[in-house]
């Protein structure tokens, strides 16, 4: 296995079936990044963008996702960043750091669904964010602006 230490990036309607290496597919219709694990085991990481998940930041030339990926479930356990469109690896969690992790990511989704946190964006569901994903793309890319600043 070849850790990456560079993506692509391509804006897609939809996900092709088979995806090449260290290329990030961007639905904006379904506001979901798909990619292969970068550290080259081949398995897919699905990526949704909404308030709770992930962000995107498009610069007109290069991708940025946050927060970091942490591939948990694979056997791999792979944990990356993406900022403009470099890789960034990070060591191995021990299993306490996932779980405190995990609790964490449930944590802020169960705050937002509460209402007790700040909205980033008035999107509330999928549907909401992938119109406005889909309305400022062509003004973000001649600006070179970030998705949600």
């Amino acid at each position: 296995m070849s850790r990456a230490s560079t993506v692509r990036h391509e804006f897609v309607d939809f996900v092709p079936e088979d995806l090449a290496a260290d290329t990030l597919y961007i639905s904006v219709e379904y506001a979901t990044v798909v990619h292969l694990c970068l550290c080259g085991c081949g398995e897919r990481v699905v990526t949704p963008l909404t308030p709770t998940d992930w962000e995107l930041a498009y610069d007109g030339e290069s991708v940025s996702l946050r927060p970091s990926i942490g591939n948990w479930s694979f056997d791999c356990q792979s944990h990356y960043w993406i900022r403009a469109s470099r890789v960034y690896w990070s060591r191995r969690w021990s299993r306490g750091q996932i779980e405190a992790g995990r609790a964490r990511d449930r944590k802020t989704k169960q705050s937002h669904l509460d209402g007790s946190e700040i909205d980033r964006g008035s999107a509330s569901g999928v549907g909401d964010l992938s119109v406005r994903l889909r309305e400022r793309l062509p003004r973000l890319h001649r600006r070179g602006q970030k998705w949600w600043g």
